[in-house]
């Protein structure tokens, strides 16, 4: 409650935070329209291989051009200007840089820019949860070795929802689920990007605006983007994957504790401890009443009697019994929010949440029959979707993560909704990230 407070001396004392972002997209767009706005916020250098993008980001969201005409690294932090580059090299080695924030949104780089970061001594950010997924118990470890701080981006759902999970756990409650809403419903799982714009109701101005990417978006749609972040949630906070993938059970605000509590008690969960995602369609694409689809939840017991009459007199949502309540965050910012936790890395050397453990993974898997030969292309593309399962799971059939799965062909066919294992695929390339997934593989927490 006291970051303001903590950089407000900071500014006193003439010491900004100095922080360097590495991806001028989406994201790194919202985190650059704020940052302008925070006394004792310093965007030292930001680093994207397309400077005429990078650019384009920066003017949409009103920099003046002088404020990024720095020369140099050395010349943004003398002149409290920024620096804009193609070497993201510059931005480690930048002793004045505190902290780096990783927003490529591409996995293998993110992995390989997170740990040089750390080599150098910078708290990161990984604003990259495809990145963490894939080997983020590798790069916390590495972190906590380094003395820095690795920490989920807040503003993102999955910090969010590490944050309620907190909550849950200091107050003394049972923690039963965590997750966030989403708008699915099960015909969106074969969404390609060519038909993505159907799901949404964005303008062809706003597509035709540049900050649209239908790879991006299509991983929201097919429900990517939701096993990618709820493996995140697990492997932060020690909570459990379903068996068999995210469910998405359709729940608004007033079912959310009658349906996320375990099916013994009349809920939809094999067990407690479950991440999943509460869907804003049901089935037939009919939409939720009072859906959370941009918001984060948790269900929780009550510990005893007392506690439960608390509940009722109170007037939290509980289910029918009164045990199980439910307490959500309705909506968040992404990039507009993400100095909380940069502010949080440099002032109070503390993360918004972090994978601690290697407990879940996000495994790709076939949007439909394809033979051997045919080539995979990744996140958010026509032939793979990722599907959140426990990693011994995933340990057990050498499955292929969502993160290597692009640009791989396949060396036997595989079938509509099948588990692409690594032994299905040619691994040629990106060799230092399967060693890592191996190293990975000694943190798993059975």
């Amino acid at each position: 409650m006291n970051l303001s407070a903590l950089l407000a001396e900071r500014v006193a004392q003439d010491k900004p935070v100095r922080v360097g972002l590495i991806g001028a997209g989406k994201f790194g767009s919202m985190i650059l329209a704020q940052a302008k706005h925070i006394a004792g916020l310093h965007v030292v250098g930001i680093a994207d291989l397309n400077m005429a993008k990078a650019k384009a980001s920066l003017s949409r969201v009103h920099w003046e051009p002088e404020r990024y005409a720095a020369r140099s690294m050395a010349d943004a932090v003398a002149s409290g200007a920024t620096h804009l580059t193609d070497d993201v090299a510059q931005l480690f080695a930048c002793s004045e840089v505190e902290v780096i924030i990783e927003a490529t949104g591409h996995p293998i780089a993110g992995v390989r820019h997170a740990l040089a970061a750390i080599e150098a001594g910078k708290h990161v950010v990984m604003v990259n949860v495809e990145a963490d997924v894939l080997c983020g118990a590798v790069i916390a470890e590495r972190a906590r070795q380094a003395g820095v701080v690795y920490s989920m981006a807040y503003g993102d759902q999955p910090a969010a929802i590490c944050e309620l999970v907190d909550w849950v756990h200091t107050c003394g409650f049972e923690l039963i689920a965590a997750g966030k809403g989403m708008n699915f419903c099960p015909g969106y799982r074969y969404s390609t990007p060519d038909t993505v714009w159907d799901y949404f109701d964005f303008s062809e101005e706003q597509v035709a605006s540049g900050d649209f990417n239908p790879k991006m978006y299509n991983s929201f749609t097919d429900g990517t983007k939701a096993a990618i972040e709820m493996a995140a949630v697990a492997n932060a906070t020690g909570m459990d994957c379903p068996t068999d993938g995210l469910a998405f059970p359709p729940a608004g605000l007033q079912d959310l504790a009658e349906v996320f509590k375990p099916a013994s008690d009349g809920g939809r969960l094999e067990k407690t401890g479950i991440v999943d995602i509460a869907a804003s369609r049901e089935p037939d694409g009919r939409v939720v009443l009072n859906n959370i689809q941009y918001g984060m939840f948790v269900t929780f017991r009550a510990p005893d009697e007392y506690t439960r009459q608390c509940f009722n007199q109170y007037g939290l949502m509980t289910d029918r019994s009164g045990w199980y309540g439910s307490m959500w965050r309705p909506f968040h910012l992404i990039g507009l929010e993400t100095s909380v936790s940069v502010l949080s890395a440099a002032l109070r050397n503390e993360p918004t949440g972090m994978s601690k453990r290697y407990r879940a993974d996000a495994v790709a898997t076939a949007k439909g029959d394809f033979a051997a030969g045919d080539m995979l292309d990744g996140e958010g593309g026509f032939k793979v979707w990722a599907k959140a399962i426990p990693a011994t799971r995933a340990a057990e059939c050498n499955a292929l993560p969502i993160g290597l799965a692009h640009h791989v062909r396949l060396k036997r066919p595989i079938k509509r909704d099948q588990i692409v294992t690594l032994d299905d695929v040619e691994v040629v390339d990106d060799l230092d990230i399967h060693a890592l997934r191996v190293e990975q593989n000694q943190l798993l927490d059975r």
